[in-house]
């Protein structure tokens, strides 16, 4: 009996930040969620940073981690990075799909955060194996696209009647987004049955870029000048100042 993907291994990757601008915010809190099928007991590896630099206010209202608790308790970027790239490329080494919500998010801070103290980047690590990323927002988005409303990671556990037990905690976004794009799975399969993750992963390139362009005309139609990026699962090499 063949073993669906959306049954199968799978492995999810989530951050907690500084902020939200990929560039100049960094990387407070990482978790790996690592399933070996279904229902399996999951492998959940954390990590904690003392980012250097002071965490806002209004990030600390989000996840709760504190300049003071960081500082005692967190490692340094450099090392936490390293370790973070090489997670991530011995998943993918494995052929088990990365799911992470709002991928071009999680994996562009990292890269930059790779650059910033590694002198390095995502792509370097990976430049032996094939990155296979299945994004739940963007599945959602592409295969239920007249729904009304939100597509945060707490809209999507409710629509998909996940449950996320301690939202804003690494460990615990990165579990609800694995069970969530499960359930995406089991709700679609007669449309996602035939593809492969590795097919889903070049699709979803496509989908985000048509999402993106969607976005930015309703930007433009209600005089807001904000840019969305097309780019998935990785935003453009560093922009640095001109």
């Amino acid at each position: 009996m063949t073993t669906h993907w959306y049954e199968g291994p799978l492995a999810a990757f989530d951050t907690e930040t500084t902020g939200v601008d990929v560039e100049e915010d960094r990387i407070v809190s990482a978790a790996l969620v690592v399933q070996d099928a279904a229902g399996m007991r999951p492998r959940v590896t954390r990590w904690l940073v003392n980012p250097g630099v002071p965490v806002p206010p209004e990030a600390t209202a989000v996840h709760g981690l504190t300049d003071d608790h960081l500082q005692r308790n967190g490692r340094w970027p450099s090392p936490v990075m390293e370790e973070l790239g090489r997670a991530i490329a011995e998943q993918s080494a494995m052929g088990r799909p990365l799911v992470v919500m709002n991928a071009p998010f999680d994996l562009t801070i990292l890269d930059r955060e790779l650059r910033r103290h590694r002198a390095s980047s995502l792509s370097r690590y990976l430049e032996h194996v094939a990155l296979c990323v299945l994004d739940p927002r963007v599945l959602d988005k592409h295969l239920d696209r007249y729904r009304k409303g939100r597509r945060t990671l707490t809209d999507l556990c409710e629509e998909y009647e996940v449950v996320l037990d301690g939202a804003h905690d690494a460990a615990a976004d990165a579990q609800a987004a694995m069970d969530v794009v499960r359930a995406v799975g089991r709700r679609y399969a007669s449309r996602l049955d035939r593809l492969s993750p590795a097919e889903l992963h070049t699709l979803q390139a496509v989908w985000h870029a048509a999402q993106a362009r969607g976005l930015q005309a309703w930007f433009a139609r209600q005089g807001t000048p904000e840019a969305v990026d097309p780019a998935w699962p990785l935003r453009p090499e560093w922009r640095t100042a001109a």
